[in-house]
């Protein structure tokens, strides 16, 4: 569709907007690769159902397992505008831009070798992941594989979600917003 021609009015509006200004509007549709937000200044797309599109990552800097997790249909927003989005005629926006980043201030005060608690979020085939505190999250990797293994070991034979654990960090990637955990450092892999 020739967005341009057949609306001219949100693409002027579009056309107009700047990153980092802050929108507001409703919460219209969540799907689950993203939120439609109806905004209340500019036009009304002709196809979506808001001129607003807030990206799965862009809503929140915590780890959630659905957007309804994180806004509900109705809910006003105001977010910060990111791009225009010529392809689908919408204004690419996010959430998590208008709330403190966890990050920078937790790495400020943590260095490798320090002893967290946390709480085991999410199991996967390379590792698990700890919740140190709120939005923080890290990996504690499965140790490389021995000369005889031929597979990596089930994370369920470890821990579970919601387990309370220990863990050590053994690095911090600012650049990636990364921490690596270990629960046993020091130790000798077997």
């Amino acid at each position: 569709m020739d967005w341009q021609s057949e609306s001219p009015e949100l693409w002027a509006f579009l056309g107009s907007l700047h990153r980092g200004e802050i929108l507001s509007g409703a919460v219209a549709t969540i799907e689950r690769f993203g939120v439609f937000v109806a905004l209340d200044d500019g036009p009304e797309h002709p196809v979506f159902p808001g001129v607003g599109f807030i990206t799965v990552p862009e809503l929140s800097w915590r780890r959630f397992e659905a957007a309804s997790d994180i806004v509900q249909i109705g809910q006003r927003v105001s977010c910060a505008f990111l791009q225009f989005d010529t392809w689908n005629a919408e204004a690419r926006l996010s959430l998590r831009a208008t709330q403190p980043d966890p990050f920078p201030a937790f790495v400020q005060c943590t260095a490798p070798g320090e002893e967290l608690q946390g709480k085991v979020t999410k199991l996967a085939p390379f590792g698990f992941f700890v919740q140190v505190a709120d939005g923080i999250e890290g990996l504690v990797p499965f140790p490389e594989r021995s000369s005889t293994s031929t597979e990596a070991p089930a994370p369920e034979g470890f821990v579970q979600v919601g387990d309370d654990v220990t863990v050590i960090v053994t690095e911090v990637d600012r650049e990636r917003r990364r921490l690596t955990f270990s629960q046993r450092q020091g130790t000798p892999d077997r």
